[in-house]
């Protein structure tokens, strides 16, 4: 996967848009970044996880997910492998990451009791 790959599928969700952040990529959703790209290097992009998806998503493909070192990743930061990254896993975690960050509406706080 490229660099451009994995930015159209990070912008492809509603609301998101990129922005910068310590001189590399960001994707935004209502200002909360749920990805980012070319972090440390080119070869790397990181989707913002809760710490069991994480865990699941790095079990099931650990040449393509695995925990951003420290902090960050014992709360769910995850790097993704630009070159072992596969599209389909990628967009479900890129839609899990969007979600986290994801405004939530009105109608679905008065339906969570």
């Amino acid at each position: 996967m490229t660099g451009n790959e994995f930015r159209r599928i990070a912008l492809s969700f509603p609301g998101a848009e990129e922005k910068e952040h310590m001189d590399h990529p960001d994707f935004r959703v209502g200002n909360k970044i749920f990805a980012t790209l070319n972090y440390p290097d080119k070869t790397r992009g990181m989707v913002k996880l809760f710490p069991d998806q994480q865990q699941q998503m790095t079990q099931a493909d650990p040449a393509m997910f695995e925990p951003v070192p420290g902090g960050w990743g014992k709360g769910g930061a995850t790097r993704v492998h630009l070159k072992a990254a596969k599209a389909m896993k990628l967009r479900e975690a890129m839609r899990l990451a969007w979600e986290k960050a994801a405004p939530k509406s009105k109608e679905s706080k008065t339906k969570v009791k």
